[in-house]
């Protein structure tokens, strides 16, 4: 098997695209598994809200939903294609956490990431499993188990290592949510619909591999949505339809803890390297 190093591109599409749960002997990566049935992009099953009514307009209730988030103080969790990520942002203290597991023990490969950024530095935790695990260019060099500092001028605009502070949302909920093209409450702080994905590159949870390859679906993928009794938004659930060689598959973001999230801890001391060139070309 060729293993092939991960793009910051493929890492972030890892966690919530189909299609990159694991490497086949060719080293790239298969389906993910089904998604559960896809709600109705119709209007039959609901209205939207009128405006100036109880409960208001039901796109504009969505878009101030993420307006919470921008505060930089909640936890969130992302899940997709057989990858999850869950962590903190606590912009007070301009620090973060996320902690990422793509694949599984029973897969070719399986990554763990346990990243913690402290502006203005920033540490990784690499964990690797799976069959093809010793085949990874320059094993020996990755300090496994270590936190390995990161050199900042090499990580800027990295999407599977670095952190914009001035971008709090690690799942771009924000740009999601404008990008809706119906939308209808279902019940109390529930709402259905569907969403132009085409215009939602700029998320960093969506690949534009994905995107283009799903074609004039990206127009109309149906979602869900959960919004807490303070109207922030709780829960997003995306219905990616099968596109190429990626089977459907549900990709699903929370968020909890607004304004209660802890900071991020910084790595102690003697457990932490400088993380070798052989880390930086992994991820290229």
């Amino acid at each position: 098997m060729k293993i092939r190093r991960f793009s910051a591109t493929a890492f972030a599409a890892a966690l919530l695209i189909p299609g990159l749960a694991a490497c086949n002997d060719n080293g790239t990566v298969g389906a993910g598994a089904s998604a559960t049935p896809a709600a109705s992009g119709s209007a039959a099953s609901g209205s939207i809200a009128p405006s100036g009514t109880p409960g208001g307009d039901a796109k504009q209730a969505l878009l101030d939903s993420t307006n919470a988030i921008r505060d930089g103080n909640f936890r969130f969790t992302m899940s997709g294609a057989g990858s999850t990520a869950e962590g903190q942002v606590h912009e007070p203290t301009q620090s973060a956490e996320m902690r990422m597991t793509i694949g599984d023990p029973s897969s070719d490969l399986m990554m763990k990431l346990d990243l913690v950024h402290y502006k203005p530095d920033s540490w990784v935790k690499l964990e690797l499993g799976g069959k093809a695990a010793a085949s990874v260019p320059g094993l020996k060099n990755l300090n496994l188990g270590k936190y390995q500092h990161l050199d900042q001028t090499r990580i800027q605009g990295n999407r599977a290592l670095g952190f914009d502070f001035d971008k709090l949302d690690p799942a771009g909920s924000a740009v999601l949510t404008q990008g809706v093209t119906e939308v209808r409450q279902t019940g109390e702080g529930a709402y259905a619909g569907t969403v132009d994905v085409s215009k939602a590159a700029e998320a960093g949870s969506l690949d534009p591999a994905v995107i283009t390859a799903l074609g004039a679906q990206a127009q109309s993928v149906p979602f869900t949505a959960k919004v807490d009794p303070q109207g922030r938004l709780s829960e997003l659930v995306l219905q990616i339809p099968a596109a190429g060689q990626s089977a459907a598959q549900d990709v699903k973001i929370t968020y909890t803890d607004y304004g209660n999230a802890a900071a991020a801890q910084k790595p102690p001391a003697d457990q932490v390297v400088e993380a070798p060139a052989e880390f930086y070309n992994l991820f290229k």
